[in-house]
């Protein structure tokens, strides 16, 4: 049994656990995470979104195969046991290339499930919702559990020509939140998953796949839905088990299913175990790992500015702002307002577009900077100021008077030990 299979298998004895998501490809927060579940001694869900990861590079320039052996790299060097480690591919289905005919999309997306299994990913959200070129808008439920069925068939068929078994794949169905990127409006209440609506995903999926005859319906281990969680650049809808306590009932009729909930960032602490409680129990963070990683990133370059002369400074926070407004495709369309909300947003905002740019070479290059500016012993008064975090971990000795390891402490203690402590890590 596979890990995940295993943890759900927990979950519906009544063990309450569940596992969080990480869906980053910084290193920085994959190092982060990495360090987390070593220190947990548990198990590690990463994800790659169609976005990020695709056969033609996506937005990272990487291939599957390239992200499976950069995440590996950093697991070695860390020391984490990689047979730990899961790998997860999100968002997998026509979703870049919607602008194209139906057939001309699958085609891709066909191509797209066949690299990520090959290259060992084995928890595979197949998401067909969205309308191509020419299809209904919105997708009925038949059409896209068909299409899912249709990836799922070639999963199973490249697992086993690769690995000679299917067994270790696991399944994802169904989407309710917005598509890879973000909300580009902002939100006023968001309801969560009518129960129907619920039952009724599920069962197209399971008749599709046993149309197409596949034999793998007890390895979905997930059904995508909206508990009421959802954030955009200034707001957050918290989630409220009571608007849930219907749809959080449905997957006690499916002896393998829990939840999948996106968007889960910035929720209040005890949210996630109310969350993981309530079945909502695979909890996926993306955008919030790389807001603390900014925090953080920003919070050095004040104390940059307090030691550092000016003229050798890293400038990061400046060059960021050149860089984005230079290349505006990643945030343009979803920032709104006069000059200044806009410029505010571009670092502040929880929807963190920011994210997007960190691989930027002249970005990276003052990234480096700064932290080679501050590579000797900072003043603890400014690190107790600036990063409080930093400072009680430093006092009692967890990590190293660095720039790095403060980074990577504001991402665990902000993000991944609230999500760790909820999924009984």
């Amino acid at each position: 049994m596979t890990t995940l299979l295993n943890i759900v298998k927990q979950h519906k004895a009544g063990n309450e656990n569940g596992i969080y998501s990480v869906c980053s490809a910084h290193p920085l927060v994959l190092e982060a995470a990495i360090l987390q579940a070593k220190q947990d001694q548990s198990p590690l869900l990463i994800e790659a979104t169609s976005n990020q990861v695709d056969q033609f590079g996506g937005y990272t320039g990487m291939l599957p195969a390239d992200f499976r052996d950069f995440v590996l790299g950093l697991a070695e060097q860390h020391g984490f046991a990689t047979d730990q480690l899961i790998l997860g591919g999100d968002h997998l289905g026509p979703n870049r290339w919607q602008g194209e005919s139906a057939e001309d999309a699958m085609a891709k997306a066909d191509v797209l499930i066949e690299t990520y299994v090959a290259a060992g990913f084995t928890k595979i959200h197949l998401d067909c919702s969205m309308s191509c070129a020419g299809d209904p808008i919105p997708l009925t439920d038949d059409i896209v559990a068909a299409r899912a069925a249709r990836l799922a068939k070639i999963a199973e068929a490249t697992a086993i020509q690769h690995f000679g078994t299917a067994d270790n794949l696991t399944y994802v169905v169904g989407t309710e939140v917005p598509v890879p990127g973000g909300e580009a409006e902002d939100l006023h209440d968001v309801q969560p998953t009518s129960p129907e609506a619920a039952r009724q995903t599920i069962q197209a999926h399971q008749d599709a796949f046993a149309a197409a005859g596949l034999d793998c319906w007890q390895r979905v281990v997930g059904l995508v839905v909206q508990p009421g969680v959802e954030f955009d650049h200034s707001s957050v809808c918290d989630y409220k088990p009571e608007a849930a306590v219907e749809l959080s009932k449905v997957v006690n009729d499916f002896e393998h299913m829990i939840f999948e909930a996106h968007s889960t960032d910035y929720q209040a602490p005890d949210n996630y175990g109310h969350l993981v409680r309530d079945h909502f129990a695979i909890l996926k963070v993306g955008p919030q790992l790389t807001f603390a990683m900014r925090e953080a990133l920003y919070a050095l370059c004040a104390i940059e500015d307090e030691i550092i002369p000016e003229a050798q400074r890293s400038q990061l926070r400046a060059v960021v702002e050149q860089v984005m407004l230079a290349k505006p495709d990643n945030w343009a369309k979803y920032y709104h307002g006069t000059d200044a909300e806009q410029k505010f947003a571009r670092s502040c905002s929880f929807s963190d577009r920011i994210r997007y740019y960190w691989t930027d070479e002249t970005i990276q290059s003052a990234v480096d900077k700064l932290f080679a500016n501050l590579s000797h012993d900072m003043p603890l008064a400014l690190i107790s100021q600036y990063l409080p975090e930093a400072y009680i971990a430093l006092r009692r000795g967890e990590i190293a008077n660095d720039p790095k390891a403060f980074v990577i402490n504001k991402i665990q203690k902000n993000v991944l030990e609230v999500y760790a402590r909820a999924c009984k890590f």
